[in-house]
């Protein structure tokens, strides 16, 4: 009588860009110790994604190579190392530059970051363990079915029969989402009136071609998305840089944008960090995990901008003034040690503070002031919109210089604790929209080069700036801009772009598999965004329980980490997190029983 051969295992992963990659990789990293030494182990990996495995649609290879990432090569690994805290075995590898023989400080394309992404996939199936098989599905994960204790059915589009998992882990990453009211009520006025609205979407995958030569476009959005709206629409049409000055190819739109603070995201910075001059601020400092500990002890629970944000106020205060005073004592009034015991005395936002800083650092120009970096122009007003574009210009050009000038490194010091400082809220979960976008505005701008084209574009005209408070209204059958800065200024357009990402939320997402798993009772966040426990990623439900077969992780959930890759030696929760699910999925599989009676 011939022995019955157990059933295979089965994992689906839901998602199969950085993320998902991501997962697999630490599955591989942790899988040896599943094989019981056999250097085999029974399990189909199914990958579902309609785009290709690695780079998934954002990190995709088939996209324009204008677009660029906003990061250094040497700044995107997908790959462990000692600085990160985490159970499973630490497997080095090349960062993006490394892999690909670039300068580091070189802002590669974002295909160049697709094929690193596919290498780094195809490098994670090769180190699973003998026996594990990956399949690719291209194509979208529709529902999930199963109970608790028992396999889950994952039904894909097109297929009649599911995918039956032992355990599934959702990795979508940036979701479509239907509109909000605001923008189905643009977009009906916009087809009513023959306009072009085009809503929050991923800008390489908007219909661009519905903006036409020469017309007068409003923009609501300055981040990420409009760089790469502008780039599209510039150099994507055939335009052309010569220096400092753009050679228009005549089928440019004239972009007119503005949005909540009217200025874009502040410039990467430009220089290395200068060892010789002084050393790293040592952080964390007055936002590590013992203050994280004790935000989540609280039984009351807690409040951002009451009990988080003076937190991280002070901590980026204190690598602000560390890098001031090490650096450069010659802007101080004081010795380093007397103000930093001062500083660490005082309570975080105090008047006390505030005069600690006033009396030891003289020119308010070195003194750190978020909320006046984060409202540049409140209180800034214009008498024309032609004043606005020559103030504008200056201030861009200014921020420029900051950033590539050494002698104002403290910023490059409070970037180091903005890392530190997302890197420790990560474990508070959903802080809602204001603190990313917040943290993406000062750490997370486009490269330098951009901005010089962004000034050498205004001043062809092709780019036009509308100020602060931007507000747009649909009347009279036209877009209508107005706004703080410039009182009384009105421009009317037939086209209005949304440059932003739409919200990740269960409750709009264009996802169906997520948006039935929130119908059928799995718990969102306050900003609607999927709960997950994060100690392992596991979906939680509405009565406060963890689905024990289903995992998630990304943007789409309160385990959104600190991006699909990260910096090296920066002990990313990315990693943590990508690590911790993949040791609790593969704990699930072990403890599994794998006679064909129990499948």
């Amino acid at each position: 009588m011939s022995a019955v051969r157990p059933v295979r295992r089965s994992l689906v992963v839901v998602g199969a860009g950085p993320r998902g990659t991501g997962v697999l990789e630490r599955i591989a990293a942790n899988a040896r110790g599943l094989d019981g030494g056999s250097g085999s182990l029974d399990l189909d990996i199914h990958l579902v994604d309609p785009f290709p495995p690695g780079g998934g649609r954002i990190w995709r290879e088939d996209q324009s190579p204008l677009l660029w990432m906003n990061s250094q090569a040497q700044d995107v690994t997908m790959f462990t190392d000692d600085t990160v805290d985490l159970e499973g075995p630490v497997l080095p590898g090349p960062a993006l530059h490394e892999w690909a023989g670039l300068d580091g400080r070189v802002f590669p394309d974002r295909r160049r970051q697709g094929g690193y992404l596919r290498w780094v996939y195809e490098k994670a199936v090769a180190d699973l363990p003998a026996g594990v098989v990956v399949h690719h599905h291209a194509r979208r994960a529709l529902r999930l079915s199963g109970t608790r204790r028992g396999r889950q059915q994952v039904w894909l589009e097109g297929r009649p029969r599911p995918l039956t998992a032992d355990a599934v882990v959702l990795t979508q990453g940036h979701l479509d989402a239907e509109p909000d009211d605001e923008q189905r009520e643009l977009s009906a006025y916009a087809d009513r009136h023959g306009l072009v609205h085009l809503p929050p979407d991923f800008t390489a995958d908007s219909d661009l071609s519905r903006l036409a030569p020469g017309q007068d476009v409003i923009v609501r959005g300055f981040g990420l998305a409009f760089v790469d709206l502008m780039v599209l629409l510039t150099e994507g049409r055939g335009g052309r840089f010569e220096g400092d000055r753009y050679v228009p190819s005549g089928r440019e739109p004239v972009l007119h944008v503005g949005s909540r603070r009217g200025v874009p995201y502040h410039a990467k910075i430009g220089y290395d960090w200068d060892a010789g001059s002084g050393d790293r601020p040592p952080l964390p400092r007055f936002l590590g995990p013992a203050q994280i500990d004790g935000l989540l002890a609280r039984a009351s629970g807690y409040d951002f901008r009451r009990d988080v944000w003076p937190l991280v106020d002070k901590e980026l205060g204190y690598a602000h003034y560390h890098r001031l005073f090490t650096a450069h004592p010659e802007r101080t009034a004081v010795a380093w040690t007397d103000f930093e015991e001062k500083y660490a005395a005082a309570e975080p936002l105090s008047a006390e503070l505030r005069a600690l800083v006033a009396a030891s650092v003289p020119d308010p120009a070195d003194r750190l002031d978020l909320t006046g970096l984060d409202h540049p122009l409140d209180g800034v007003r214009h008498s024309s919109p032609e004043a606005l574009q020559d103030a504008l210009r200056d201030y861009i050009g200014a921020d420029l210089d900051r950033r590539h000038d050494p002698a104002h490194d403290p910023d490059l010091a409070v970037f180091l604790g903005l890392l530190s400082v997302y890197g420790q809220l990560v474990r508070l979960g959903d802080l809602g929209p204001w603190w990313h976008g917040f943290f993406s505005y000062l750490a997370s701008g486009p490269p330098g080069p951009r901005l010089r084209r962004l000034l050498a574009l205004s001043r062809a005209g092709v780019v036009r700036f509308l100020g602060a408070g931007l507000r747009v209204s649909a009347e009279d059958g036209v877009f209508r801009a107005t706004g703080d800065t410039v009182p009384g200024a009105v421009l009317e357009a037939r086209a209005l772009v949304e440059a932003r990402l739409p919200q990740p939320t269960l409750a709009r997402t264009r996802d169906r598999l997520l948006r039935a798993l929130h119908a059928e009772g799995a718990a969102a966040t306050p900003t609607g965004l999927l709960a997950v426990d994060p100690a392992d990623g596991r979906i939680l439900h509405r009565d406060g329980s963890a689905h024990p077969r289903r995992f998630a992780l990304g943007p789409h959930t309160n385990a959104r980490g600190a991006g699909a890759f990260t910096r090296p030696r920066t002990n990313s929760p990315t990693f943590r997190q990508n690590d911790a699910t993949a040791r609790a999925v593969l704990d699930l599989l072990r403890a599994l029983d794998p006679s064909p009676a129990a499948a």
